[in-house]
């Protein structure tokens, strides 16, 4: 974020400044002009030491006694406030610099979610912009303190690297941004489900932009955002406002794994609802086990049931053929079969490898 043409003096003086070489010029003593603003002495000698502002009422008052327009007063006094506070951030800014330190700032960059700086100062604004606050404390409530819990429910406070994961999950509050949909319908996401399983069986190139936009007609936000440095996430869910949003890292760069995430984000959002938000394969503390097993089978059933295994499974010979058939029949990809056989060492990890197909995106 840059300000265009905004002139930042080196030094700003204190209107009493100006008062005083005006009442020198005038030959008049902080007694005598106290007397004829009405105001107490102390509260001239005040504000012409600097050690008192100069209100709206007494730049009214000065006005009728030194024949200069209240403005003029209300400009300094405004000027001389913005660079007192101005060089306040800049002590903070400057205290700033170890937090910093803790964000994956080169990936960041090279991603486009912040500008490349030189200075450490110029570094910590381009965060303090990115994550939309003030300081590093007030990061720290929202992120690890839950201040606003509508908005953020969990804390990171105790993940290993919660930085560079709240980096990833603004990023993505970023990008959810930018799409617009209606409000969120759960039975129109069940109905479009299926269409989605149609787009995983055919894994056509433009797969990522017609989930986007089939997810968008349900309300449903569906955004990628790549992985950063000690991030290591695959998929995040949660509810921003009225709408939920499905964050996806295509860690592994493979459909098989990127569908199987995807479903079990969809899961989080039909079983679930909005009181929580989950991160896949990181730690953190409000972990619910047993939710993320609800949504993994929610996943299997979506992707290749245990019901169509067994099916695949009663053939004799186990071949990639007769693999190739079956996912035409259950409308499904043959390497979300052939990647369940291999995790579970019924197949060769050699055999199949064909059917994997590399996940690319373009908003990299």
């Amino acid at each position: 974020m840059t300000t265009i043409n905004q002139f930042k003096p080196d030094i700003v003086f204190h209107p009493g400044e100006t008062l005083a070489e005006k009442l020198r010029e005038l030959t008049m003593g902080p007694k005598e002009f106290a007397v004829r603003t009405g105001k107490p002495e102390k509260t001239i000698i005040a504000i012409i030491k600097g050690d008192s502002s100069l209100t709206s009422e007494m730049a009214v008052l000065f006005e009728s006694v030194l024949k200069i327009p209240a403005n003029f007063w209300l400009k300094k006094q405004f000027r001389y406030d913005e660079y007192k506070a101005r060089e306040k951030r800049a002590l903070a800014i400057k205290e700033a610099e170890n937090w910093a330190k803790h964000f994956p700032i080169a990936d960041m960059v090279k991603l486009g979610w912040i500008s490349s700086k030189s200075k450490s100062e110029e570094k910590i604004t381009e965060l303090l912009h990115f994550f939309g606050v003030s300081s590093p404390n007030a990061w720290e409530d929202y992120f690890f303190n839950q201040q606003l819990k509508v908005a953020f429910r969990i804390s990171l406070a105790h993940t290993k690297e919660p930085h560079a994961i709240s980096a990833w999950i603004r990023q993505g509050e970023i990008q959810a941004k930018k799409l617009h949909c209606g409000a969120y319908s759960e039975a129109k996401f069940k109905e479009t489900l299926k269409d989605i399983k149609t787009i995983m069986a055919k894994q056509p190139d433009d797969f990522f932009e017609q989930l986007q936009q089939l997810c968008l007609t349900c309300g449903v936000k569906v955004v990628h955002t790549p992985c950063v440095k000690k991030a290591p996430l695959s998929g995040a869910t949660r509810w921003i406002g009225d709408n939920p949003l499905i964050q996806l890292t295509g860690r592994y760069k493979v459909n098989d794994r990127f569908w199987f995430t995807f479903f079990h984000e969809a899961g989080h959002i039909i079983l679930h609802g909005k009181k929580d938000i989950f991160l896949e394969e990181i730690e953190y503390s409000e972990t619910d086990f047993q939710k993320e097993e609800e949504a993994n089978n929610f996943a299997i059933e979506w992707t290749f049931s245990k019901e169509e295994e067994r099916e695949v499974l009663s053939t004799n010979p186990l071949t990639i053929e007769n693999i190739q058939k079956f996912a035409q029949t259950f409308n499904t990809h043959p390497a979300l079969i052939i990647g369940r056989f291999h995790k579970k060492e019924l197949l060769h990890y050699a055999e199949g490898r064909d059917f994997f197909v590399k996940i690319e995106f373009s908003d990299t």
